[in-house]
């Protein structure tokens, strides 16, 4: 895993084979903080991850220079490799929380300026996750929320809906509030 931007740009965090998360890719993630980047002023937001995996993007926004950022990770591996990262990186802004990303967004009081979520392309309920930041508010006015998902899902029809990229197989559903 590579951070591509930022105060860490070029670190590489060894991923061990027994994490099984599927990464945005180098490509997609360069593509995603291209338009990011003239879209938001990282040390004035707080940002929340969703379904968190290697740690990849909390790890990027990091480096950005967001102050708050939320990681949600359910499996366990994942979640440790995310915490040992974080210490390599000696990072103090991160706060990983070892949790069902769906339960967490029913449980959530708090709005974030960016929210990122990566569910596994192939997950059942991967339609209900914007339905679900969209009727909780979780985005303060003014920010974004980027859905990462396959070719096979469009959320065009939502609200708040701007745009959507491609980057090769990887697709980005915008949304600003």
């Amino acid at each position: 895993m590579r951070i591509i931007g930022g105060k860490y740009k070029s670190r590489r965090i060894q991923v061990p084979p027994n994490l099984k998360a599927r990464p945005t890719t180098d490509f997609a993630k360069e593509g995603l903080f291209n338009v990011l980047n003239n879209l938001l002023d990282w040390e004035e937001i707080t940002a929340l991850d969703l379904f968190s995996g290697t740690g990849s993007i909390a790890f990027e926004l990091i480096s950005r220079g967001c102050a708050y950022v939320v990681s949600v990770e359910q499996n366990q591996n994942h979640f440790n490799f995310i915490n040992k990262a974080q210490e390599k990186l000696g990072t103090t802004e991160l706060f990983p929380v070892k949790a069902d990303a769906f339960k967490y967004l029913q449980s959530l009081r708090q709005q974030f300026d960016f929210i990122f979520a990566d569910p596994p392309y192939d997950l059942p309920d991967l339609g209900k996750i914007p339905e679900i930041i969209l009727n909780k508010q979780l985005v303060k006015e003014g920010g974004f929320f980027v859905m990462e998902h396959s070719k096979n899902h469009h959320f065009s029809h939502l609200p708040h809906f701007k745009e959507e990229r491609k980057y090769g197989n990887v697709h980005f559903s915008f949304f600003e509030f």
